[in-house]
């Protein structure tokens, strides 16, 4: 076991699978010779050379494109998106062309490629730099959707997105980066549509994904000392959602709370709320609660952004509020 930040265990996973396999490529703005604009890709252009870690212009539109037409051809590109919100100019890209070629090519055409990068509510980086995107693709078909948390699950994560055959939007957020964490120094893989179960409990169901896993473990210490056990998973896969393993948490808690830096309207919460409605609705004691980010630009003063964001006070609040009014329905 060794002791790593989240960049570097995302440097180690591109670094083995491009010596592994020669069609491993990334592809995105000074992700060679600076190394990405948060050291994912540092020194992988000495190794490797220019052409398979490529510096590309100011034009995300471009390169995404360039970078599917990559993977039609047998290539496996991975795309860096030196924020993830820059990939909003890529959009046409990402739907129409790496969500949909191999549906209609009738299955003659794979899309092995990875959409990666930082994403979410930094400290003070302005609206423009703070998008929480995950919404915007889970409506496009034919994309898978992952959101890593800890440095463990970030490599065996990115390896396995790597080695898919179909188009994975990869989602770090900015702030985890220099999360540490021990990692086997041995190889291993981890699958693009299981989610994690964090902590087993009995009262609640809490269902969370990338920075806001650990806000909820934040709140865990008030909660367990007040004599509540919850019940923590952490989505991992955002598309396809992991509706089995969340079914037989529900089924055992009858209680949901979820926790996201997601926009609330339209958001991965509303979409968790819609299956676990349409599938487990007889299950639930109480409605499903959601704990997301208010709809609004995210402001550039400080204060104002950590007011958009969840915290754990709010957390530990709802955890008892869903407990507490449960408990009164049942009776």
């Amino acid at each position: 076991m060794s002791k790593i930040f989240m960049f570097d265990a995302l440097r180690a996973a591109t670094d083995e699978e491009m010596e592994k396999d020669l069609t491993v490529c990334v592809i995105g703005e000074d992700v060679g010779h600076y190394g990405g604009s948060y050291k994912v890709t540092k020194d992988l252009h000495s190794k490797y050379g220019d052409l398979r870690v490529l510096d590309t212009p100011i034009a995300e539109n471009s390169f995404t494109g360039m970078a599917i037409g990559a993977a039609i051809t047998g290539l496996r590109p991975i795309v860096e998106g030196m924020n993830m919100s820059f990939l909003l100019l890529a959009f046409n890209q990402i739907s129409n062309n790496a969500g949909m070629l191999r549906y209609t090519s009738g299955g003659n055409f794979t899309l092995p490629l990875v959409i990666r990068g930082p994403g979410g509510v930094g400290r003070q980086l302005g609206a423009e730099h703070s998008q929480r995107l995950e919404a915007y693709f889970q409506a496009i078909p034919g994309l898978k959707i992952v959101a890593c948390s800890t440095p463990y699950n970030a490599k065996g994560l990115l390896k396995s997105a790597i080695r898919d055959n179909n188009p994975v939007v990869f989602f770090e957020h900015v702030l985890l980066y220099n999360l540490q964490e021990e990692i086997p120094e041995e190889e291993y893989l981890l699958p693009l549509n299981k989610a994690e179960v964090v902590r087993s409990g009995k009262d609640i169901t809490i269902l969370t994904y990338s920075r806001m896993r650990h806000h909820v473990i934040q709140a865990l210490p008030t909660l367990l000392k007040e004599g509540y056990d919850p019940e923590v998973i952490d989505l991992i896969s955002l598309k396809p959602l992991d509706i089995d393993s969340i079914s037989v948490s529900v089924r055992k808690t009858h209680k949901v709370l979820i926790v996201e830096e997601c926009m609330k309207t339209a958001g991965i919460g509303a979409e968790l709320i819609a299956q676990i409605n349409e599938y487990l609705f007889d299950e639930l004691d109480a409605p499903v609660v959601r704990l997301s980010s208010q709809d609004i630009p995210t402001p550039y003063n400080g204060s104002l952004e950590q007011a958009t964001v969840i915290q754990p006070s709010q957390i530990i609040d709802s955890v008892k509020n869903i407990i507490i009014s449960s408990k009164a329905i049942t009776t």
